[in-house]
């Protein structure tokens, strides 16, 4: 039996005491086995001490070239990463952690950025996952002039293809695979090549999908008994830019093993820009749209005491 914590989108600068970032998360992420957070930014030697103090496991690098400049801190406060990397194969290299007699793999792409920054067979760079854009007209177009496109969106045939090619290997080798995906828009749309990545992991056997990048909470879907998250929102999150902006997040428990479970709670920067555990009729309201858009992919949430359960896990698996 694995347990897992996962964050989302994590940004730390400009703080007087690093090691004090998640203090006030402290109680929910100590007892798991495994602690992951994706890394939005680079670190240095005094902020990889935020992670290191709330005992941060892995993080996903696979966000911009400057999170090649964090990767040797990483490694020297003994953080496991994925995500990016010198060339193409350490970019799409699992970080493989033992946990309790298994293997628990962790793989990490990008959707979003530009294509200089694709990891390439002699050049650094992010694990990508990139979408073709295309506009069709709406079906009532003619008779009603005006009406705005429909937007479609399909995955990049090669990075599919190396993706799930990522996956099996993968879980040949662990007897878990979470697949992180940095991806999508802000707001409760989901874009067409999200589901398509999304399911094509779990089709390749990934246990989990857990997606950040939109900066606001989006649906979770359970597919084939397999949940894909597919935004956590914002954990601990320093950017100026986004001070007082999309405070919302998700901290994500899952549990992995013969009674496979998945609880979240909603965490919320307040007015300081600490990130804290909600509670009450906020945590009530946050859950309940968790569980309003996951209806909308067909995924059952249930809300009790500030805490949502995904039904369905091991199903169809």
């Amino acid at each position: 039996m694995i347990t897992l914590v996962l964050g989302g989108d994590v940004n730390i600068q400009g703080r007087a005491t690093p090691a004090t970032a998640f203090e006030r998360l402290s109680p929910l992420l100590q007892g798991a086995d495994l602690r992951f957070v994706n890394l939005e930014g680079p670190v240095d030697a005094q902020a990889v001490e935020a992670l290191a103090s709330a005992g941060i496991d892995v993080v996903s690098c696979a966000n911009d070239l400057t999170a090649m400049a964090s990767l040797p801190v990483l490694d020297r406060a003994g953080i496991a990463h994925c995500g990016a990397g010198a060339n193409i194969d350490a970019a799409h290299a699992p970080a493989v952690l033992d946990r309790p007699g298994e293997k628990v793999a962790f793989l990490a792409y990008t959707s979003l950025r530009s294509r200089g920054q694709s990891a390439l067979p002699d050049f650094p760079g992010c694990a990508q996952a990139f979408a073709t854009t295309a506009y069709q007209p709406d079906p009532r177009v003619a008779e009603i002039p005006g009406r705005p496109p429909l937007v479609r969106t399909t995955p990049v045939p090669e990075h599919l293809e190396r993706l799930v090619a990522d996956v099996e290997r993968a879980k040949a080798d662990s007897a878990h695979v979470v697949v992180s995906m940095h991806w999508g828009l802000p707001g409760p749309e989901l874009t067409e090549y999200q589901v398509a990545y999304g399911r094509a992991a779990v089709d390749a056997g990934a246990d989990l999908v857990v997606g950040h990048g939109p900066h606001t909470i989006q649906a979770v879907e359970v597919h084939r008994g397999r949940p894909i998250l597919y935004s956590l929102g914002n954990l601990v999150f320093d950017w100026p830019a986004m001070r007082g902006r999309h405070v919302d997040g998700l901290l994500a428990g899952c549990m992995f093993g013969e009674e496979a479970r998945l609880e979240l709670i909603p965490v919320r920067r307040n007015a300081d820009n600490e990130c804290e555990p909600l509670s009450g009729d906020d945590a009530g309201k946050v859950l309940r749209y968790f569980a309003d858009v996951s209806a909308l992919r067909s995924t059952k949430v249930s809300v009790r005491d500030g805490i949502a359960s995904v039904s369905g896990l091991g199903v169809g698996a």
